[in-house]
């Protein structure tokens, strides 16, 4: 009878194992990054093992560069793109070549998927670019809800949208020119707040261990 409570009791502590360490790896907070647009609000965070795109965005973002600029090319089925600066001047020609006058590196991760909502870097060519090195401002959305895996480990994915996926729809949908441009401007205005992971992860159903959203 021992010996079977023992293996009882082992089994329960197995089963709540996973539980235990996903409660560890929730403490403390996060940055929570807002991005509103004339079609709605969407919710991200950064990954953490991206620090330099992240730490690169999160000061971007605190400074108000992104506000006022624009979602400059959005293809439906495939992504939506903004973060130039140029998006702000009056010529629409120079929009998609702008930036904040530097790269970052290259942080590109086999586990960090092209999914339903990953952020990612935008960046020039391998032809002109072969250290894969990313825009300092430009960044993109995938909008493919199956996800668009041919661009796996050929660009930087660091952070995941959390909430107003529908939002990526509504923008990938507008009517727009033969530049993939919207013909009315996307405008958006990001601001950062730190909020519990815990409430995070419970909230949009994010799970912290896997970087991912939890299938509901």
């Amino acid at each position: 009878m021992k010996l079977l409570k023992s293996i009882a009791l082992a089994v329960a502590l197995a089963a709540m194992a996973p539980a235990a360490v996903m409660a560890q790896k929730v403490k403390g907070k996060d940055q929570l990054i807002s991005i509103s647009t004339p079609q709605g609000e969407i919710k991200l965070v950064l990954f953490e093992d991206t620090p330099q795109h992240r730490d690169n965005f999160l000061k971007l973002a605190r400074e108000g560069f992104y506000n006022g600029t624009t979602f400059h090319r959005v293809i439906d089925g495939f992504m939506i793109q903004g973060g130039d600066p140029n998006t702000k001047d009056a010529d629409p020609a120079n929009d998609g070549t702008g930036n904040p006058g530097y790269t970052v590196p290259a942080e590109i991760k086999p586990e960090h998927k092209h999914v339903w909502g990953a952020v990612a870097a935008a960046r020039q060519g391998d032809f002109a670019n072969p250290t894969r090195a990313s825009s300092g401002s430009q960044f993109y959305m995938v909008q493919n809800h199956e996800g668009t895996p041919m661009l796996d480990e050929a660009y930087t994915v660091f952070g995941q949208v959390v909430d107003g996926l529908e939002v990526i729809d509504k923008i990938a949908q507008l009517p727009k020119d033969g530049r993939d441009k919207p013909l009315s401007e996307v405008k958006m205005t990001v601001k950062v707040e730190q909020v519990k992971k815990k409430k995070i992860a419970k909230k949009y159903k994010y799970n912290y261990a896997t970087q991912s959203l939890d299938k509901k």
